[in-house]
Parts: structure tokens; sequence; C-alpha cells
């Protein structure tokens, strides 16, 4: 989250509007990030890759190992040697090859969306363009501002969901001056320029763009989409893209995966093999020698 206004400086201080620029604060995490990283793989590096190498093991195995901890794969470290260049033996790469290694490694591990906080500020404009120059993905939101309408959604002063473009007040007699003007400011600085308060929006890329994921939605009755209460589409999955339908099933219950026979897509009535690549917003009934779910 990242205070796009620039009234706070890189110490969290008030400062004055616009004094402080925020791309300094994203640099700042990065080679935070980086340098974190390289500690971790760059400890007795060339000690350890000549043991590696007398061994005949493959340089990208010792990389994830040593970042297993931050959930690196192999495949990553495997693409972060090809992207970086490296050649020749490892013990002999460089602390600016590693450098340059981990930097690849964590923009395709540990990929950075930037939620551009107070939007409604004016200061904040010309700041959201600066942020997108960074290359990560940046969201404009006003968390202030989702936090002002989920109140009065509670309070059913106001008819809200997250990630709506606009508000309705189903009783203006119900709304005071005071919160009439705030509501309609709400409106006119945040939804109407940005399209949402950003805060939902974050959420859904940080999963389905910078994840990869798709969402599924499992059911028992394939005729009726529900469960066996005839709870209509009752539960929703988040998978990584490439998910096959055996692997939702393991997720749902081992033993229904384990003894998966087949699945039925909802939608068109389809019988589906075990190995089927799930689509974002397959709604499938999977039948196994276990039970049906």
């Amino acid at each position: 989250v990242v205070d796009t206004s620039g009234t706070t400086d890189s110490e969290g201080k008030l400062t004055e509007a616009g004094a402080h620029n925020p791309v300094e604060d994203v640099v700042f995490l990065e080679n935070e990030l980086k340098m974190w990283m390289l500690r971790i793989v760059g400890k007795d590096w060339e000690k350890t890759a000549r043991k590696m190498e007398m061994a005949g093991e493959d340089p990208a195995s010792l990389v994830s190992d040593r970042l297993s901890g931050l959930g690196v794969t192999k495949g990553q470290a495997e693409n972060g040697i090809k992207k970086a260049g490296l050649k020749g033996k490892p013990s002999g790469w460089t602390r600016e090859d590693l450098l340059k290694l981990v930097e690849i490694i964590r923009r395709e591990a540990k990929p950075l969306l930037l939620a551009a906080n107070k939007i409604d500020l004016p200061t904040s404009i010309g700041n959201v363009g600066r942020l997108k120059q960074t290359g990560e993905l940046t969201i404009p939101v006003s968390a202030e501002a989702e936090l002002a309408l989920r109140r009065g959604a509670e309070k059913r002063l106001i008819e809200y969901k997250p990630g709506d473009p606009d508000f309705q007040v189903p009783d203006a007699g119900a709304v005071s001056s005071e919160q009439k003007a705030a509501l309609e400011m709400i409106r006119e600085k945040v939804l109407k320029p940005v399209g949402s308060t950003g805060v939902q929006a974050c959420v859904n890329s940080a999963f389905l763009d910078l994840l990869n994921m798709i969402v599924v939605y499992p059911v028992e009755n394939s005729e009726k989409f529900s469960d066996h209460a005839g709870n209509v589409l009752p539960d929703a999955y988040l998978v990584p893209n490439g998910t096959t339908l055996k692997e939702l099933a393991l997720k749902i219950h081992t033993e229904i995966g384990e003894q998966i026979l087949y699945g039925i897509n909802a939608r068109n009535g389809m019988r589906l093999s075990d190995n089927y690549v799930l689509k974002a917003q397959d709604v499938v009934s999977i039948v196994s020698a276990a039970k049906r779910a």
C-alpha cells in the first residue's frame, strides 16, 4: 500500500502534500527484497557451488533449495538463470551475477501489486502515472472511501457491495445532510473518475492476474448447480491456471480425488476425464467411487 498523495515521507512522517515521491518507497522495498534474497542465495556461494559442481548437481536445484522457504520452484530458478544469461561454472558467478539472478526470480516468484492509496487527493493523480512506470501492477485506491461505504452498507443507509462502481440510497430521509455530502464527495472524487474504490480490484488482480489463478465451482447436483442441501453454487475454489479436475478433487477431499471416476460439466452436461484442465468459471460435479462432490 503506497501513499500516492506524497503526504508521508520515507519514514512514515506527515509532510506537505505532494512533497514526497512515492516511487522512492517502491524502489526501497524492491531493493530490500532483492538484498534479502541475495543474502539467502549468496551465503558461502563459492564454496557450496564447488561442492555442487564436484557432485554433478544442477545449479537451479541449489538456488531453489536455498529459496524454498520463499516458495521458489526449481522451474523459476532455471528460468532466472536463463534470463540472467549465467553460464559457465556457478562457482565463478559474481555477486553482481547473483544480484541479477535474484531480481529476476523475485519478479516472477514474488510479483508486487501497488495499491496507490489516497487517490481522492489532488496530488495523487500525477503520482499514479509515476508508479505505473515502475513496471509493477498499479491500482488506484481509496481505502477511506471503501471503509465509509462499507460502514454505510452495514447500517443499511446505502446499498453497496465491494467492487461496485456506485451505491444507491434506498431511503434519502434516513441519511443526514453531512452523510449525503460525504457520500457525494466519494462518488465525485473516487467512484466516477476511477470506477470503484479499488480495494476489491486489488484483491481480484492479485489472485487472477499476478498469481494467475482461476475460480471454479464444484457442485453435487449438476442439474441444479447445488449441493445436497439445495444451496446454489455453495463453494468457489481459487486454483492455479492449469489445474486438472483430479487436482481439484484432491483439494476437496483426498479420498474423492484418489478414487475419482469422471466429472460432469454442469453447464452442458458433458462428461469430463480426470485430467481435464479446468477453465475459469467452470461449474463441475465430480463423480468418485468414494463420493460424489
